[in-house]
């Protein structure tokens, strides 16, 4: 298994905790806007910056299909 795919499920689960929500319905909700691959690709930004700072990102994408930052 790959580094990035490594830490996307680390972020996944971590930001299902943090949403007090399942993985699996964050991943159907990743997927519904289209932003999993986005989430997947941002791997060398978001492993090197605190966790919080990819959930605004994701948060972001989430509400408005841009980037946080």
């Amino acid at each position: 298994m790959s580094d990035e795919m490594k830490f996307f499920m680390y972020l996944l689960e971590y930001y299902a905790a943090y949403k007090n929500k399942k993985s699996g319905d964050v991943l159907k909700e990743w997927d519904a806007h289209n932003i999993t691959q986005k989430v997947y690709d941002n791997y060398w930004t978001y492993h090197t910056e605190r966790i919080e700072n990819a959930y605004m990102d994701i948060d972001s994408l989430i509400a408005t299909g841009k980037p946080a930052w």
